[in-house]
């Protein structure tokens, strides 16, 4: 045969050199969640998350690690719905939700998520109890074994019948209608009402072995005039002895306001008592020490015009309510606090210089230890015999692995443990710098170049904006993934500007109710910085972001035409638009003030403003669930632009929220993203993507 004759039809194609470089590939990588540590510290679970067959949607399973890491690890369950929320109870039976169907149940036609348990020595998983709206999550008492578990119920339907017939009810009336009667009326992704979450007392589960199997679990509602809008929420704690449950309590603040306080609910009598109320701050986020005596909780100091949020910890004597703050002159936000086997300390975790980093602080006072040294964790886990401590670990260059620490010593970068997924390969150098802002701050900024990048061949270079805008570029994203970019010759620079957390508190204040100006200067000195790269192709730059990195995006459209390309996701675009509609709105208010009486900050940093101004391309992308920021910012931003003559595109999805999270809808986001940025930064011909 000659070696110009086509290849055979059935020939395989080229591997990719990683799955980074073909998009199919990329979405089909097994994904890490949540982690649980049994009580014994022998055994390990996580929630794996992949492609079902027909790769339309992300299917959970359970799967068991050695903590030690000789054993490989091995699949716990199997199911087309699914399971999640893995926690093992102190028999060291493994509980989890999942949606699958009850088999010694009639098939439903809507099957809601239920509560199931794996036994320790293995065999069938059984299903444990359920509520006709379905369990949403629940928590374990260290010690007892006590669960209390969280459903949506109706307004009257704490028994599972009422709740049933009043669901059957509006069914067969063909009524979805709520009547709010407090704000908010929407969250994230959906409505809130005309149920709302309760709290269920189901005490210790029935063993298995029980002759003719488990008995019927009976559930005590312990919040029962919980009301829409948010209900009893779903933050809490369960002291060991399963005696206390601990809350976060949402409460009115103001006329359309909402803060959260800390109750505690004593488990056998249904009596709660307020243990932490203050009216300047959202407390929440509460753990008890193991002698059930104390919790410790985040205390986080309610934003101003003035000045934004602060974050303390506080350790809180359960008896009689007093708090004795944990972080004095700690300069970072902590969060996820939980005490020591012993309970003399309490571990958290803070944004820190690009990290998220995990911290030990005694609990009898002194200066925070920080014990991890680069990366970002997550699910913290405390071994009950104090020997070590369990997390999830990524970073821009790795996706989320479970790691063992030790409790006591600082800066740790520890080994991953052996688990079922791992990223092989990478198509690119992570790198850091730092660089001057004109006020003189220091700006921290990943860097993420592709393969062959080089003074010979610099890449082009895309700013990816990040967004919150409280929060930082310091841990792996599947939905923005700097290496799907550069796979394809792309530089990513990801800074951290001003509102960036894990800086200090003045970093934050100098980016407040000026989203225009200090963040805007902070990135364009970022990208400043990376042009001077012999790397990189100065003349080849765009820009993107999400959510306030969308509105970072139409700000800079706004005020520069450096960038060859501008995609916007999820964005703001009028500030006094988005107020009115978006999920939250008290929140964004105390910053920029009211509308009518304060209107300063919104003509001031609203992009709509200065449309007029825009030459650089846009690709507008934006979900028609997005209750954060509502879709009528992307249709404002698309007529103005289409109106102005601007070159854009517009990416609309109408079943996404805030996020693109479905696996086909991610695969052609990042296709739409390549296409643009291919035609305006490489001069390519518009290639429209096949399923668009």
């Amino acid at each position: 045969m000659s070696s110009s004759a086509p290849a055979p039809a059935d020939t395989a194609p080229e591997p990719a050199p990683s799955p980074f470089h073909r998009l199919a590939d990329f979405v089909a990588i097994p994904r890490i969640g949540s982690l649980a540590l049994s009580p014994g510290g022998d055994r390990l679970a996580v929630s794996l998350h992949t492609l079902d067959p027909e790769g339309k949607k992300w299917r959970s399973a359970l799967w068991e690690l050695d903590p030690e890491g000789r054993r490989p690890a091995r699949r716990l369950t199997r199911s087309a719905p699914g399971e999640s929320s893995p926690a093992f109870a102190p028999d060291g039976s493994l509980l989890f939700t999942s949606a699958r169907p009850d088999p010694g149940a009639p098939a439903a036609d809507d099957p809601k998520p239920a509560l199931w348990r794996l036994p320790a020595d293995g065999g069938e998983a059984r299903p444990v109890l359920a509520r006709p709206g379905g369990v949403s999550s629940f928590a374990v008492a260290t010690g007892s074994g006590d669960v209390v578990v969280v459903a949506s119920v109706l307004p009257g339907g704490s028994d599972p019948a009422t709740d049933e017939e009043l669901r059957k009810k509006r069914a067969d009336a063909g009524v979805t209608a709520v009547l709010h009667e407090a704000y908010p009326v929407r969250y994230w992704d959906h409505d809130l009402g005309p149920a709302a979450p309760h709290l269920f007392w189901a005490g210790r589960l029935p063993a298995d072995e029980e002759p003719g199997g488990p008995a019927p679990v009976e559930l005590r509602d312990l919040t029962p005039d919980a009301l829409p809008p948010t209900g009893a929420g779903d933050d809490l704690a369960l002291s060991p002895d399963g005696a206390r449950l601990a809350r976060a309590e949402d409460v009115p603040d103001g006329p359309a306001g909402r803060r959260s306080r800390l109750v505690v609910t004593d488990t056998a009598t249904g009596d709660t008592r307020v243990l932490v109320d203050d009216p300047l701050a959202d407390v929440y986020g509460a753990a008890f020490s193991p002698d059930g005596e104390h919790l410790v909780c985040v205390r986080e100091a309610m934003s101003t015009y003035a000045e934004p949020p602060d974050y303390t910890l506080l350790l809180v004597d359960v008896a009689d309510g007093t708090a004795r703050e944990l972080t004095v002159d700690f300069d970072r936000w902590p969060s996820a606090p939980q005490f020591s086997a012993d309970g003399t300390a309490v571990y958290f975790l803070a944004d820190e210089g690009g990290r998220h980093a995990v911290f030990r602080v005694p609990a009898d006072g002194g200066e925070p230890v920080r014990l991890t040294g680069d990366g970002a964790y997550a699910d913290l886990q405390v071994a009950r015999d104090g020997s070590a401590l369990y997390a999830l670990r990524s970073a821009y260059d790795s996706p989320p692995v479970p790691v063992r620490l030790d409790p006591a010593t600082p800066m740790q970068d520890p080994e991953p443990i052996p688990g079922p997924a791992t990223v092989a390969k990478l198509p690119g150098t992570l790198q850091e710098f730092t660089t001057t802002a004109p006020d003189g701050a220091q700006v921290q900024s990943w860097l993420v170049l592709p393969e062959g990048a080089s003074a010979d061949s610099p890449a082009p270079l895309v700013l990816w904006i990040h967004g919150g805008p409280l929060m930082s570029w310091n841990s792996w994203s599947w939905r923005w993934c700097p290496w799907v970019l550069a796979a394809r010759g792309y530089a990513v620079l990801l800074p951290n500007p001003a509102l960036s957390q894990g800086f200090g508190q003045d970093f934050v204040r100098r980016g407040w109710g000026r989203w225009g100006e200090e963040p805007y200067t902070d990135l364009m000195a970022a990208v400043d910085a990376a042009e001077q790269r012999p790397e990189i192709d100065a003349s080849r730059t765009a820009a993107m972001g999400g959510s306030f990195g969308g509105y970072m995006a139409n700000w800079v459209a706004t005020q520069t035409d450096r960038f060859k390309a501008i995609v916007t996701h999820a964005s703001l675009w009028n500030l006094e638009g988005f107020l009115g509609t978006t999920d939250a709105a008290y929140y964004w208010e105390k910053e920029w003030g009211d509308p009518l009486t304060e209107p300063k900050r919104y003509e001031q940093n609203s992009p709509h403003r200065f449309a007029d101004a825009i030459r650089t391309p846009m690709l507008v992308i934006h979900g028609d669930k997005d209750y954060r920021v509502p879709i009528g910012e992307a249709l404002a931003l698309w007529y103005a632009l289409q109106k102005r003559g601007v070159p854009s595109k517009f990416l609309y999805f109408p079943d996404e929220n805030h996020w693109v999270l479905t696996p086909g809808n991610s695969q052609v986001w990042y296709d739409a993203v390549l296409a643009f940025l291919d035609e305006h930064v490489h001069g390519k011909d518009w290639r429209r993507p096949e399923l668009l």
